[in-house]
């Protein structure tokens, strides 16, 4: 145990130099941080601890997402894929409609029951299918398994779509993640004012390209859509849609002829059919559409087949941008609603950051006066490793950026008191060592081997522990989780690393005959 390998004891001062130096932004200021991080080169670490709602303040928004919208394009899409099947298999039908959660078919002939049932079975294979008892009414609808898919699989894509839009805004740490069923939880640290990512979010952003219905009338191939600019005009444009949303690579805001616009690139798909379709409509006007309002509505003066163009109407800078954040981020699944706005002052979080401070240094002040106390100068040795582990602790939550909360506080104060926990362990075996006789290299080198075992018990019980919460829990819970995992990596390497070396250091220049612990 006396002898410690030279790369051991290099490793470990550098662990401890990288946990001075990563935590140090943290007690400085934000201008002073500013300025080192304009000043000085890139290598050196300028990232602190980022702190969440509760401690920094900022808005909480509560989004449900409208699955039933979801539900019920799903069930008209069933309805427009099987009405050409049934035309190119001459099956006639009197009446063929979307239910809330399927569709119905009403056939002429009963005879093509059968026939009819294959073809909706083969549109959707997941439809339960009934059929009346006069085989002439078919219903097909989602069954349990497929609504929980299509609400699974829209809250999903919601959140991510979320994430881009806020992210794109420039927002810190943004906290997003699903409550219930049907429901998103949006916690932006640090904005006071939500009104602008409100609107980013609030919009489907459900953008198509339609060509305008020249013959101005409405029906089954045409329908009219209010202009944006001014929604008591409106414009009959065909409901098939020749482009979608989807189709677009890249959307940014530009200027074309001194105006604000938002130039748009297309996929290969998108770019081949965008050609072929300006091609047959030249000097036909076609409408661009995002959530279900007309934006603008120029001529096909010629055919583009670039597979770029832009999106001009009546827009400001800001709207450009905003609008170009919508399209890069892509089209939500289904409309969102704000259920719930709270705006968390800075006062409340200063409050909580001051309390958490105060406990935090009361823990502490009171483990080393403890530690001293118990154990003489191997006390302070623990002690020099406790501020150790703590500036480690701080170096990682701030490498990793992670966002530090209220019950994060909670965790670091844990990890104060279980910090000392491994020295107490080897401290107390080596007192028990002494009393039976043993020299003072003997006693120090079995407390070391013989407590380590233990040691990695407790730790890896905790750290277990902790793992489980992070994995299953949620919001405040998580941040308890982070930070007890991280101090229980960082505490087993001070306790072990850092006093060993200490230890070890000291006898070699002291080379005592006791021990004063």
């Amino acid at each position: 145990m006396i002898h410690i390998p030279r790369w051991k004891m290099v490793l470990t001062l550098l662990v401890c130099l990288f946990g001075v130096l990563y935590s140090a932004p943290n007690l400085i200021n934000e201008d002073a941080r500013l300025w080192a991080a304009e000043h000085l080169p890139g290598w050196v670490p300028h990232k602190t601890v980022n702190l969440g709602l509760d401690l920094q303040g900022g808005s909480h928004l509560l989004l449900e997402v409208d699955v039933d919208n979801v539900i019920r394009e799903r069930s008209e899409g069933l309805v427009q894929s099987l009405r050409p099947e049934l035309r190119e298999n001459r099956i006639g039908y009197t009446r063929i409609v979307a239910l809330p959660s399927g569709m119905r078919l009403t056939l002429r002939d009963p005879d093509d029951v059968d026939l009819a049932r294959k073809l909706v079975h083969g549109v959707d294979q997941s439809l339960e299918i009934s059929i009346s008892e006069d085989d002439r009414i078919i219903e097909a609808g989602f069954s349990e398994v497929g609504l929980r898919e299509i609400t699974d699989q829209t809250i999903s894509q919601s959140i991510e779509i979320v994430r881009r839009r806020v992210d794109e805004t420039g927002t810190r740490e943004p906290a997003i993640q699903r409550q219930g069923d049907t429901r998103i939880i949006v916690q932006l640290p640090g904005l006071d004012d939500p009104s602008r990512v409100k609107d980013i979010l609030g919009k489907t952003a459900k953008l198509t390209f339609h060509l305008v219905d020249v013959s101005g009338r409405t029906g089954a191939s045409a329908k009219e859509l209010p202009m944006a600019d001014d929604p008591a005009r409106r414009l009959p444009v065909q409901r098939r849609a020749m482009l979608t949303g989807d189709m677009l690579v890249n959307a940014q805001p530009s200027f074309q002829q001194g105006m604000p616009v938002v130039s748009f690139r297309l996929n290969g798909i998108g770019a081949k059919r965008f050609c072929e379709v300006t091609k047959q409509n030249t000097q036909r006007p076609f409408a661009i559409v995002l959530d279900g309002e007309i934006v603008s509505a120029p001529n096909i003066n010629e055919p583009i087949c670039g597979g770029s163009a832009v999106i001009s109407g009546s827009f400001t800078v800001q709207e450009t941008n905003d609008l170009a954040i919508l399209l890069r981020a892509g089209a939500l699944p289904a409309p969102l609603k704000i259920l719930e706005e709270r705006t968390v002052g800075p006062s409340l979080g200063a409050d909580s950051v001051e309390a958490g401070k105060i406990a935090s240094l009361f823990g502490l002040c009171f483990i080393l006066v403890f530690m001293i106390i118990a154990y003489g100068l191997f006390g302070i040795f623990a002690n020099v490793a406790l501020v150790v582990n703590v500036a480690l602790l701080f170096a990682l939550l701030s490498s990793l950026q992670a966002t530090l909360t209220l019950p994060g506080i909670a965790g670091i104060v844990l990890t104060l008191g279980m910090a000392v926990d491994a020295n107490v362990l080897i401290f107390e075996r080596i007192r028990e060592e002494i009393k039976r006789g043993r020299s003072v290299l003997s006693a120090i080198d079995s407390g070391y081997s013989q407590a380590m075992s233990t040691i990695v018990d407790s730790n890896m019980t905790t750290l277990i522990a902790a793992l489980i919460l992070f994995s299953f829990g949620t919001g405040p819970i998580k941040g308890f989780a982070v930070t007890l995992g991280l101090g229980i990596i960082t505490s087993f390497f001070s306790a072990i690393m850092v006093t060993r070396l200490i230890v070890v250091y000291w006898m070699r220049k002291r080379k005592p005959d006791t021990l004063p612990i």
